[in-house]
């Protein structure tokens, strides 16, 4: 586990590195649904849309370096009665990886929530994405729903596992 670190909000001069490390996880295969690497200049849109009032990204730093980001995002966005449920991604640099850093994030998320009015939060993990679905499992998600073969790499298809987590009621 790592230690004396910070996580904080991220800010757009953060946008370079948190693309490297999204990268990172698209080059490694199976990991998530995208199989382009992204640009800063394609991201910037996405990450304007994280305001910190609502749908913030936050990084994990130790020592000035960013090791590791999750962003909280909206859940059919426009759709008001869906208002209070929103989607966390996590990622961490691969050489980074299995020190708890996600750990921190999740849970750094999960205490943040309630100031942008956020009473559930679910992740969505492709189904041989095994370490991811295990860190939901620890930390208290549960397995809401399963869309089977709906991710296809060149022929190889794997199913979208939906992990949930009520956080309570909030102040409106």
């Amino acid at each position: 586990m790592i230690k004396d670190y910070t996580i904080r909000v991220a800010v757009i001069n953060d946008l370079p590195i948190i693309v490297s490390i999204y990268n990172e996880a698209i080059n490694i295969g199976y990991a998530i649904g995208d199989t382009q690497t992204k640009t800063v200049a394609s991201m910037h849109a996405w990450f304007e849309e994280h305001t910190p009032s609502k749908y913030p990204i936050f990084v994990f730093e130790k020592n000035r370096e960013i090791l590791g980001w999750c962003s909280i995002s909206p859940y059919r966005q426009g759709r008001d009665a869906l208002r209070f449920t929103a989607e966390i991604s996590y990622f961490t640099k691969s050489d980074a990886r299995r020190k708890g850093i996600a750990t921190a994030l999740i849970q750094y998320a999960k205490s943040e929530c309630h100031h942008f009015q956020i009473k559930t939060l679910f992740a969505i993990v492709l189904e041989c994405n095994q370490a991811s679905s295990a860190l939901l499992e620890k930390e208290n998600f549960q397995q809401w729903g399963f869309l089977p073969r709906v991710a296809d790499f060149s022929g190889k298809e794997y199913g979208h596992l939906y992990y949930g987590y009520r956080l309570g009621e909030v102040v409106v």
